[in-house]
Order: structure tokens, then C-alpha cells, then sequence
């Protein structure tokens, strides 16, 4: 099953990086399943992310819940067992080919597919080749779903999303906006037009914005390794903004957020899921982040019995409170677990019958995890549909906004 990806499209992908070992596979960040089934009874589940580099938070936090996940699964001694493997594809696009490669010839049946969404991207076509069932927790680019991701068609059919699209959370924070005029009503926009994460995001929340009417009176760019806020800070502040919506990862969140302190601009700051991770952010001051709200599937600080279980566990085991990208994974364990043991298939079963197995399963079920709202849906082209939660940051912690 190993698959290679011609040098010239490696090249293509590894520029349009997007974002959210070899793994304990090539560096001890794989793990076999604790299943007291035989050889052969377990599916093999495999997946990648980032478990060094500078997104490490995120497929740490993925690989961590999947563990979590299995390791209760395995535990209840059902007809569907797992046998986890995870490689480290560094955020990168090359090194999620070879992952991938490394994984199919291990004999993956099932997988979490990518954390990052220019891994996906470079990933997606590969998994179609080979009829294997993915659904990534939060590679949440159009492109990882769709071949023709600009205009939304041409889905690959067997590649899903746990996480929000970037289009839907752009909606979702314009909507928002919208309903809580309390917050402010001018708003501003620094986001990243390099990335495919924050472009998605942006061009979304755009088009929502002048549907409802929403002012925004500046909106203010910067490409990778961008580290000097002071000009984008600056245009927001002159423009009279008072709320600044920042559709982008955490670390060049934190480096705004103190680039508006200098300059003595106080307006309610507004991010999405990936601003998740900057109050583990290594030296940051969590008072520049105090007021900061962002949507999210996942909230913390829920006291369903399920979240308040898995919050519990994964603090106990990794000595911090988990976040989306972990809820995430840990609901897409358990929602292939649930397609697996409804549609009766068995790991000895051969692919092409575990996968239509599973593509059937979750565009019919309802699944109801850690994230979202209420039941979570799938449509035949692998979008999830559920409600976002917002929290805010308060005393150094997320807590529901609502």
C-alpha cells in the first residue's frame, strides 16, 4: 500500500502549509493498544500530527486524547478494539507523506488522518487511492475534504472532519459578533494571508459580516514569521475599533495582544480554535489574554458528565487541562468506534468493506461527544455539523461565555 508523491506536487503542498513522529513511531511516540484481544481482532488506527516543531501543542494534544480514548475503549472488552499508532509528521507536508507511508505499509485500516491541514492536504488524495476511512480532529482547511476546495466539490467521500471547517467558524464568529453588540460594534481584523487556515477563516467571515451589516473599519494582514505588530495594532486602534477579531494561531495571537498593550489598545479581542493553546504558551503573560473570547467546539469547564470524565482523566495523566484539539480527537476515537460496532464489521473484514462500512455509518448516525452542541451530524461529503461554544478567558482560564 505504500504510496510516493511525485517531488514537484511534495513541493506544491509544502508551500501551502496550513495549520491547525516519525513518530513515538520513529522517536517511541506510537503506542499499541492496551486490547487483551488476540492478534489480528484490533483495528489498526493510525494517525498524524505534529509531536515536535513549533505546533507540537497540537498533535501532542491529539495523540494524547487518542490514547485516552483507546485505552477506555479496549478496556470495556467490546467487539471493537483498537491498536493505536501515530507518527510525527511535523506540521509539514513532506514529512506527512512519509508518515503516511510508513503507516500504510504498517497496515493502517482506519485513521485520524492529519492535525494540521496542509498535512491533510498533501494526504487526503492518498488515503482516496488507497480506500482508507479518515477523519481528522481538526485539519479543518476545505482542502482536505474536497479536491476542488475553492468552490467546495469533488469530495474525496472518504476523508471527514471532526473539527469545524474554516468557513463555518468564520460564519459562526460573524454571527456572533452580531448577537453581542454588548462587546462592541466597530470591528477590526488582523489575519494571516499566507495561511490557509486564517485566509479560509477570513474569506468566510467576510462575506458573513457585510450580509449582516457588521462594520468592520480595518482589516490589517501579515505573512509566516511575521514578529512586529505595532503597524496593524496601530490602523485598528486609529480606525476606532473596539473589537478585534483574529482569525489565527495563538503564537502570533500572544505577539498582538502585547503590541496592543504597548500602544494602550483595549478592545474586546476575538479569536477561534486556533487561539486555543496561548495560556500554555511557554512565557507568556496570561494577563495580556484576560477578556480574550474565542469560539470553539470544546469548553473546558462543562460539567456534563462525559467532558468532566475526560477533562478529569487527561489532567490526571498529562498535568493539564486539555484542549479543543484534544476533545476533538477524543470524540473521533470513540464516533469510529460507534460507526465500527453499529455497522458489525471485524478487523479481519477486507478494506473496502470496513471502509464503505464506515462512510455509510457516519453519514446516517448522530454522535454525541466532549465538543459541539447537542448531536453531531456528517454530510456525504465528510463536513460535521455542530454547534460551536464560546468561552472566555478569565483569571488565567476558559470559561463558557454563555
Amino acid at each position: 500500500m505504500k504510496r510516493f508523491v511525485k517531488g514537484g506536487f511534495t513541493a506544491l503542498m509544502c508551500a501551502s502549509l496550513a495549520a491547525c513522529g516519525s513518530g513515538a513511531s520513529t522517536t517511541g511516540a506510537s503506542t499499541a493498544s492496551t486490547s487483551t484481544a488476540t492478534q489480528g481482532q484490533a483495528f489498526k488506527l493510525g494517525g498524524s500530527g505534529p509531536l515536535s516543531g513549533d505546533a507540537a501543542v497540537y498533535g501532542t494534544a491529539v495523540f494524547n486524547a487518542a490514547k485516552i480514548a483507546v485505552e477506555e475503549i479496549n478496556a470495556k472488552g467490546g467487539k471493537v478494539t483498537f491498536d493505536l499508532r501515530f507518527e510525527d509528521d511535523q506540521a509539514d507536508t513532506e514529512a506527512a507523506v512519509n508518515a503516511y507511508n510508513t503507516l500504510a505499509d504498517w497496515g493502517m485500516q482506519v485513521s485520524l488522518g492529519t492535525t494540521t491541514s496542509g498535512s491533510g492536504q498533501a494526504v487526503s488524495q492518498m488515503y482516496a487511492d488507497d480506500g482508507i476511512f479518515a477523519i481528522t480532529p481538526s485539519a479543518s482547511s476545505l482542502a482536505v475534504v474536497y479536491k476542488d476546495a475553492q468552490n467546495a466539490a469533488d469530495p474525496y467521500g472518504n476523508v471527514f472532519q471532526m473539527c469545524f471547517t474554516d468557513p463555518n467558524m468564520g460564519v459562526a464568529s460573524a454571527k456572533y459578533i452580531s448577537e453581542h453588540t454588548d462587546l462592541g460594534t466597530k470591528v477590526a481584523v488582523i489575519y494571516r494571508n499566507d495561511d490557509n487556515y486564517s485566509t479560509g477563516l477570513f474569506n468566510a467571515f467576510s462575506k458573513e459580516a457585510d450580509s449582516l451589516g457588521l462594520d468592520v473599519v480595518n482589516v490589517g494582514t501579515f505573512t509566516d514569521g511575521a514578529t512586529d505588530f505595532s503597524v496593524q495594532v496601530q490602523q485598528a486602534q486609529a480606525a476606532g475599533a473596539d473589537i478585534l477579531f483574529l482569525p489565527i494561531y495563538y503564537q502570533p495571537a500572544s505577539l498582538i495582544l502585547q503590541a496592543a498593550k504597548a500602544a494602550g489598545f483595549a478592545p474586546t479581542f476575538i479569536g477561534c480554535d486556533g487561539m486555543d493553546g496561548i495560556l500554555s504558551q511557554d512565557n507568556f503573560d496570561k494577563s495580556l489574554a484576560e477578556g480574550l473570547y474565542m469560539l470553539t467546539p470544546f469548553d473546558a469547564g462543562a460539567t456534563d458528565e462525559l467532558t468532566a470524565n475526560f477533562v478529569k482523566k487527561y489532567q490526571e495523566a498529562y498535568g493539564e487541562v486539555p484542549n479543543q484539539f484534544a476533545a476533538d480527537a477524543y470524540d473521533a476515537v470513540y464516533a469510529i468506534a460507534q460507526a465500527l460496532e453499529a455497522a458489525g464489521v471485524s478487523a479481519s473484514d477486507d478494506q473496502a468493506t470496513i471502509t464503505d462500512a464506515l462512510v455509510a455509518q457516519f453519514t446516517s448516525m448522530k454522535f454525541h461527544g466532549t465538543t459541539g452542541t447537542g448531536d453531531i451530524t456528517w454530510n456525504e461529503n465528510g463536513e460535521v455539523s455542530k454547534g460551536p461554544r464560546a468561552v472566555v478567558i478569565h483569571d488565567g482560564a476558559y470559561v463558557s461565555a454563555d
